[in-house]
């Protein structure tokens, strides 16, 4: 297994995690497989939004005296009223949701503000008791930190801007980062190629906003749902793979963790075979360049401009470049800090060509080698 450090948590988690709403109504024993395989995988971070009481028992009894070796990602806000799954912000419904998850749990390592996805949403969550709440809980230690998950960029960057969140769990594939930030993913039950024009400015500035105020993010939807997987519902001309969706969301700025949901041990042992694929294996590039939109000279950070001769790790150099140019006057020290604990940086760069040769985008990577040493060195 590979982690990642979890924004500014002090926090390493795996880069597969287990998202567990699939063995909401499953049988215990298949709760107990699926969790002892992800934990024999090195797994360490599970999220549990799930509201109802059978399955969340289910999580706790399976994990039983391995608690300690996973961190919980748990949602205050979502409720089963009338056994359906639910947003709440009636306060004493949410704390009685909750609690219930603390006490089976005993705590909680992410305590998380539950879909903050519209103007009223982030009003209803940020600008009443909700928040509070959930500053309180960490003060007692019955949560360690604060975060909130999201499918929607605008409000997603307002809520970052209040400085409570230290993570952020969001929807991240090709299919939605290429989809206009104006358009709800959950209004479409496909994606045609109509639909795209690059990738969206606000969902780029979000995760670039993210690296600068070191908010780590959780992956949600990393496989669009399966429609990505499937050659009748992809956007593109072929379907992607399983291993090709994480690759992508692990190779967007701030992203530690890509949580995938399984409910067999067999689903979650497909999860961890992204950790021996082959570099082709996870390979995006082709099939993001299959999408009418236009890509030229914009860095996807698909590592095709690799091997480098000097031995630059050029994508993640043109990341850090991206963040700082948010803001040229006042770049993040730790984005300076990150950029100068490279091996190599862009001064190493001899302007061969090589990697401009490869790729596939027309990025201009000598020039942003240079503007980087200017930038961040």
């Amino acid at each position: 297994m590979e982690y990642r450090e979890l924004g500014k948590t002090g926090k390493q988690v795996s880069i597969i995690g287990l998202g567990c709403e699939f063995l909401d109504k499953k049988p215990y024993e298949r709760v107990k497989e699926a969790i002892d395989t992800a934990l024999d995988g090195d797994i360490n971070i599970l999220d549990v939004f799930m509201p109802g009481t059978e399955v969340r028992e289910n999580i706790a009894k399976a994990l039983g005296n391995r608690r300690k070796q996973v961190m919980i990602q748990g949602h205050c806000g979502a409720t089963d009223i009338n056994k359906q799954y639910d947003i709440s912000r009636d306060m004493p419904t949410v704390k009685k949701y909750f609690e219930e998850l603390l006490k089976l749990f005993g705590y909680i390592d992410f305590g998380m503000l539950f879909f903050v996805d519209s103007e009223q949403d982030y009003k209803d969550v940020f600008e009443t008791e909700f928040a509070s709440y959930l500053e309180r809980l960490k003060k007692q230690g019955d949560i360690h930190h604060i975060g909130f998950s999201s499918h929607n960029p605008v409000t997603a960057l307002k809520a970052i801007q209040t400085g409570l969140p230290e993570i952020m769990m969001f929807s991240v594939n090709p299919a939605f980062d290429m989809l206009p930030h104006s358009e709800y993913v959950f209004d479409h039950t496909d994606f045609g190629p109509e639909l795209f024009r690059g990738i969206d400015p606000k969902r780029a500035e979000l995760y670039k906003l993210c690296t600068q105020k070191q908010i780590g993010i959780t992956v949600m939807k990393a496989l669009g749902g399966g429609r990505l997987l499937s050659k009748e519902h992809s956007p593109y001309s072929k379907p992607m793979t399983v291993s090709q969706c994480i690759h992508y969301a692990l190779s967007r700025p701030a992203v530690a963790s890509v949580l995938l949901g399984g409910q067999t041990i067999a689903e979650v042992q497909e999860s961890l075979h992204y950790l021996t694929a082959s570099d082709e294996d996870k390979d995006y590039a082709e099939i993001l360049s299959s999408v009418q939109s236009d890509f030229t000279g914009h860095c996807v950070y698909c590592n095709h401009c690799q091997p480098c001769p000097a031995e630059i790790d050029i994508a993640t150099v043109t990341k850090y470049l991206d963040i700082a140019k948010l803001d040229t006057e006042n770049i993040a020290p730790s984005i300076r800090s990150h950029y100068k604990s490279l091996a190599k940086g862009g001064n190493a760069c001899t302007a061969c060509g090589h990697c401009e040769s490869r790729c596939p985008f027309g990025v201009p990577i000598i020039k942003n080698m240079e503007e980087a040493n200017t930038l961040l060195s």
